[in-house]
């Protein structure tokens, strides 16, 4: 009995509410034909549209300030993951080893307490905050139904007044269900009315603890890390001057022909005697004397870079007239021949007097550049000088034919004597130091990366 009696009080509210839903929609549908009045409540209608403006606006921040703590964890992990190499690169023997594991250790400590202060003071405020908006958004709601019930409680009771053949019974149950759905709507409506504005004006206070903590919690946040950073900065300059002696040299660029200049060197100097193309003539052999009083003969000397290296140009006289600076080594060659014949068929020829054969000596040339004679050399200069350099870095030799170079040292830059000779990125010179003193350039010449060195003339 009493699971039928349930079912019958189910069956009998299912029944009650399925007449109000009808009631309301009749009741809906009249008032939008303009058949039936609405009750309405402008101030209330202006809390409403507050209301769900006040909602929307919490909504975004939520979602915003749920973006920002997805991006604070995204960077804890970014850190963290960038102090572990630190951690990986640093080597046990280098100082402050202990000093970055601390700061790393920190620097975890620090993001996490980070993060989790903002959860507690920002979102977690912000989850109660929009905890209280779907409770009256459905009293809002229920409050509109309730309107709609009380206006058709009126109408109706209304309509039996103006009805023609009264019924007063019915008139009486009419006017208890307009009471009735008016207390029930003035109850809500009153909260409500109390609730939106006090909801609404307290959206401010909430905007500026909100933003606050997160203000300040950013605040407290980027100053100890400031502090762990200072203290990473500290180490690893600790760590650059230490090591800075260690750094990477500068490199010079790999020679493909270093021994050559040195074997060159080394076979001019153990020719010491040059060679002679040309010696005295001998006695005629029947003993009968040279009845010339002198005889000169043409000077086929030549230096031993001449005989040693193929394409070397003749040496310098310092009597060469300057019409024969440019003059070629063949040239020369053929007069010297031409000279040596004339003077051995004079020779064979007995002739009691025989003219003077004047010596011809050529100036030697570097790269193309006369050595000597030439009008745009400065005679403080070793022959064939270009310009100035400076090193900007030291350089130690790796060959006998290499300058060693400390920062500063000055150096003359003359051309190579065989331009094939010359490597990419290395040039051909003699410290200035060295040719003041000596004056000598097979002794001091040699050849030095360039990108050492800095052009100063």
């Amino acid at each position: 009995m009493a699971e039928l009696g349930s079912k019958g009080v189910t069956a009998g509210k299912i029944a009650s509410n399925v007449q109000k839903k009808l009631t309301r929609a009749q009741e809906k549908v009249l008032q939008k034909l303009g058949k039936a009045d609405e009750t309405k409540d402008e101030q209330f209608e202006q809390c409403v549209q507050n209301f769900n403006k006040q909602l929307s606006e919490g909504t975004r921040l939520q979602k915003d300030l749920r973006t920002y703590l997805a991006s604070v964890k995204a960077m804890h992990e970014a850190s963290k993951k960038l102090t572990e190499c630190l951690q990986e690169v640093y080597e046990p023997d280098w100082p402050g080893r202990d000093d970055t594991n601390k700061i790393a250790e920190n620097n975890d400590l620090l993001w996490t307490d980070f993060h989790q202060k903002l959860v507690d003071q920002a979102l977690l405020t912000m989850d109660t905050y929009l905890g209280q908006f779907p409770d009256i958004k459905s009293r809002i709601a229920k409050r509109g139904r309730k309107l709609v019930d009380y206006d058709s409680a009126r109408h109706h009771f209304e309509a039996l007044q103006t009805a023609k053949k009264k019924d007063e019974t019915k008139i009486a149950k009419a006017e208890e269900e307009l009471v009735k759905a008016q207390k029930v709507f003035e109850e809500m409506n009153v909260d409500l009315q109390e609730e939106l504005p006090s909801l609404w004006n307290s959206r401010v206070g909430f905007y500026v603890n909100t933003f606050q903590s997160i203000a300040g919690l950013e605040e407290n946040f980027h100053k100890e890390m400031s502090k762990l950073n200072q203290n990473l900065h500290d180490v690893l300059l600790g760590l650059d001057k230490q090591y800075s002696g260690n750094a990477l040299p500068v490199k010079a660029q790999p020679r493909k022909k270093n021994k050559l200049f040195a074997r060159l060197r080394k076979k001019m100097s153990s020719d010491s005697t040059p060679a002679k193309a040309n010696k005295s003539p001998s006695p005629p052999p029947d003993g009968s004397p040279i009845t010339s009083p002198e005889t000169k003969t043409v000077n086929h000397e030549l230096e031993p870079s001449t005989l040693e290296a193929p394409g070397a140009s003749i040496p310098k006289s310092p009597s060469q007239p300057a019409e024969a600076a440019h003059a070629g080594a063949e040239a020369a060659g053929s007069e010297a021949a031409a000279g040596a014949d004339a003077s051995k068929t004079e020779a064979d020829s007995g002739s009691s007097s025989l003219p003077a054969v004047v010596v011809e000596t050529f100036p030697a040339t570097v790269n193309g550049t006369v050595e000597g004679g030439a009008s745009s050399e400065r005679p403080d200069m070793p022959p064939g000088f270009l310009f100035k350099v400076q090193a900007m870095h030291d350089y130690t030799a790796t060959d006998s034919d290499e300058l060693q170079l400390k920062a500063g040292d000055v150096v003359l830059v003359i051309p190579f004597e065989n331009p094939e000779e010359q490597d990419e990125g290395w040039l051909m010179g003699v410290k200035e130091s060295d040719w003041i003193q000596h004056k000598e350039l097979d002794q001091c010449r040699g050849v030095f990366p360039e990108n050492f060195t800095e052009r100063v003339q």
